[in-house]
């Protein structure tokens, strides 16, 4: 008996998403199906690039459907990035499908590296991705992706977004020679953050970065009112001292209705080149025991390697030119997790309902 559109749909209904964890159907990822007799040619829609689960989703499918009385499987693949609508209550940027901040409430804990590195690793997942640099008192992405800062200050177009490694990066250190200082009150700061929303011409981006400023300042709050934000990425080292501010972090994003992604640890551990013996400088997991006090998820960790630093200082993400180091393959993981968050929260946020 020759299959049915209807029985291919029930039988996806049983496959369960490896990362997402609900069936195909409710997840929107079915994409309907060529039928020929017993033999199907199945079209699915994955909501990521890069997929880590992509083998193990097709193996769950083939299983069903042979279960179901298919003789031979053909499964095409499409990837569409979903788009986080938020609330409602914040004005959407065009093109820009997940809008995610990633912060700290301390300073000094490396936050611009995770940023840069993650925009990069999303990028060469084959991901479209934007950076803003929303820390308007100390920008540091010109240096992170080797741009000379104030290049921009004699340019006709003013201040606009260029692309390195992938990634259309934007900063008001585009404008600033090196050295100037930048001393706005918070009405500013606010302003600013505005105009690098929503008054740049981003194209069609599946994840827009925000590195913000360390604390529980204006560019947070101004970025919470102005976009709906998908989600945040709250980095902190193992210190006590960073473990606290981390916390604040978290419940700054949860009274802003922030959704909060999880936990990075950086300089999580360092790596002795002439022994490889381990070393906790800074002590070790005391992130993912924050993460667990907070009940949010632990992302990853980022090992305390020179190479990195030297990628900063050079514009050279250690993503981007040392992919086999410990370091690089860290952020790749992270990345991941975090599309998966965010793939999460626009498929399963509940639909909006315009009113007329």
């Amino acid at each position: 008996m020759a299959l049915t559109d209807e029985a291919v749909r029930d039988a996806l209904r049983t496959v369960r998403d490896p990362q997402l964890g609900r069936d195909l159907v409710a997840l929107r990822m079915y994409d309907g199906a060529v039928i020929d007799g017993d033999a199907v040619t199945l079209h699915l829609t994955l909501p990521m690039h890069g997929y880590p689960a992509r083998e193990e989703l097709e193996q769950r499918v083939q299983t069903a459907l042979t279960g179901a009385g298919a003789s031979s499987v053909v499964i095409e693949v499409r990837v569409d990035v979903p788009a986080w609508q938020g609330s409602g209550e914040q004005a959407a940027i065009g093109g820009v499908k997940n809008i995610i901040a990633v912060a700290s409430n301390k300073g000094g804990v490396g936050k611009s590296t995770i940023a840069t590195n993650l925009a990069v690793a999303l990028a060469e997942s084959g991901a479209a991705v934007g950076l803003v640099d929303a820390d308007a008192t100390g920008p540091n992405l010109p240096t992170m992706f080797g741009l000379p800062n104030g290049f921009q200050a004699q340019s006709e177009r003013g201040l606009h977004p260029v692309e390195r490694f992938g990634v259309k990066v934007i900063s008001l250190g585009f404008l600033l020679p090196p050295g100037a200082p930048v001393v706005w009150r918070g009405p500013m700061i606010g302003s600013a953050i505005r105009q690098l929303l929503h008054d740049v011409e981003w194209g069609e981006i599946d994840y827009l970065l925000i590195d913000l400023p360390p604390g529980t300042s204006d560019a947070s709050m101004s970025m919470a009112q102005e976009a709906p934000i998908a989600g945040a990425v709250v980095v902190s080292t193992p210190q006590q001292v960073a473990l606290e501010d981390a916390s604040k972090a978290v419940t700054m994003f949860e009274k802003l209705d922030v959704p909060v992604f999880g936990i990075v640890e950086n300089m999580s551990y360092f790596i002795t080149p002439d022994t490889g013996q381990r070393v906790e400088i800074f002590g070790h997991g005391g992130a993912r025991d924050a993460a667990d006090d907070l009940e949010i998820d632990f992302l990853g960790e980022v090992p305390l390697a020179t190479e990195v630093r030297a990628g900063g200082d050079d514009g050279q993400p250690i993503v981007a030119f040392d992919a086999e180091n410990p370091a690089a393959e860290a952020f790749v993981g992270i990345a991941e997790r975090v599309a998966v968050k965010a793939a999460a929260s626009a498929l399963m946020q509940a639909p909006t309902i315009p009113v007329l």
